[in-house]
């Protein structure tokens, strides 16, 4: 995308901020072909998230079961983005006495170096520690075919802080009946409206 300032041509990088001055940013994103533009303007009281105590038995060493679908589909990511998607698989999750199973995406396109294994999840902290409509977690890997997976990383949607983004779904099947008091927790700041 070109960006025309007056008598000035720029090309805008894709998914990186660009600085327009006074504050104001743009971020040019999407999948080929389908472009989404994102304008922000300047920072107001920015705070620092806060988070639960780290809870070491909430990290899990795991494996990737084969997914249950196949195929490309579109969600919107973390940042509120429509972002190309795949079901990667299911890991299961020894919690609270139980075996829980969750359903991870690779968000991205699959030649995407930057693409991620993803777990969108709620659990008993919504609403009461933790943002009410879930939160992910990244599925990292580790030799032999082993995932780590830890829930001391994980962390808000956008959509908490800003109303600018909107709230990805929920992914069917990952509402956990423990409550995973561990990672970002939300105090309800960010969404006050001028």
């Amino acid at each position: 995308m070109v960006l025309v300032q007056g008598s000035a041509r720029r090309t805008l990088p894709r998914n990186r901020p660009v600085e327009l001055g006074g504050g104001n940013q743009v971020v040019i994103a999407g999948p080929s072909g389908r472009l989404v533009v994102a304008a922000y303007g300047p920072l107001r009281h920015p705070e620092a998230p806060e988070y639960f105590d780290h809870q070491p038995r909430l990290a899990f060493t795991v494996a990737l079961l084969p997914p249950e679908r196949s195929g490309r589909f579109h969600i919107l990511g973390p940042d509120g983005v429509e972002v190309e998607a795949a079901e990667a698989g299911l890991v299961a999750v020894p919690l609270a006495g139980d075996t829980a199973t969750l359903r991870v995406h690779l968000v991205g396109a699959r030649e995407d170096e930057e693409a991620e294994l993803l777990i969108f999840f709620r659990d008993g902290s919504n609403g009461h520690g933790s943002y009410p409509a879930g939160r992910f977690v990244e599925l990292l890997p580790l030799s032999g075919g082993r995932y780590w997976l830890d829930f001391n990383r994980a962390r808000n949607p956008f959509c908490a802080y800003n109303t600018v983004f909107p709230c990805p779904a929920p992914w069917p099947g990952n509402h956990l009946a423990a409550t995973i008091d561990a990672g970002e927790r939300y105090t309800g700041h960010g969404l006050e409206l001028d």
